[in-house]
């Protein structure tokens, strides 16, 4: 009886523990959790069991590595708010997979996407025709962005030309403009550090510019 009743002890105690957990490590919503933040879930579930189980196991055997794990994720999400590429290997970065009403085949093998993948999400966008797609980026998080042909008339996909103060030159050939092009528009603004920059957009003929906090 004592047994079972440790076991009810822990179960709370570490239900409770969790949940301290999840929050300080910040609100997200399932669908975008990254591949970090998905394997720390996962491995702090699994003591937890482990914990539960074996009741008769030091509860400071399961704390301590649940911690360690925190920390890593802070560490890492410290990183990822600094450095771009850094964020970009641990969380992937967006990919469009229909760009001007068509299908970048090469993109979606090099993602392992396949239509019947494409065909699925769409639907879950209330698209039931391709080729009512103008634009459709593939998020890291594996949730699909769409935008449909009837909206263009209100403007192009938003693609970021700067961000972290680096220039998207992938999104500049898209949009069939140049880095010389972008910066001779920045400085007309009054922008002559790039790296200053901390997001900027064109939309609908328009700069969307944000600087780095000092």
């Amino acid at each position: 009886m004592e047994e079972y009743g440790l076991i009810i002890l822990r179960t709370v105690f570490l239900y409770l523990t969790i949940i301290f957990i999840f929050r300080i490590m910040g609100k997200r919503e399932i669908g975008e959790l990254s591949i970090l933040d998905l394997v720390v879930f996962i491995m702090i579930a699994e003591m937890a069991v482990l914990a539960i189980e074996e009741p008769t196991d030091p509860i400071i055997h399961t704390i301590l590595p649940m911690s360690v794990m925190v920390i890593v994720q802070f560490i890492t999400a410290w990183f990822s708010l600094r450095s771009k590429s850094f964020r970009e290997f641990v969380d992937g970065k967006p990919t469009v997979l229909i760009h001007n009403g068509k299908i970048d085949e090469k993109e979606m093998k090099r993602q392992r996407y396949n239509y019947d993948d494409l065909l699925l999400q769409l639907r879950e966008k209330d698209v039931f025709n391709i080729a009512d797609v103008e634009f459709a980026v593939l998020e890291p998080s594996g949730s699909l962005s769409v935008l449909k042909k009837e909206k263009k008339s209100t403007g192009s996909l938003t693609l970021p030309l700067i961000l972290d103060g680096q220039v998207q030159s992938t999104h500049l050939e898209m949009m069939g403009k140049t880095s010389f092009w972008l910066r001779k528009e920045l400085r007309q603004r009054g922008y002559k550090e790039l790296s200053e920059i901390s997001f900027c957009s064109f939309h609908n003929g328009q700069f969307y510019i944000d600087t780095i906090d000092k």
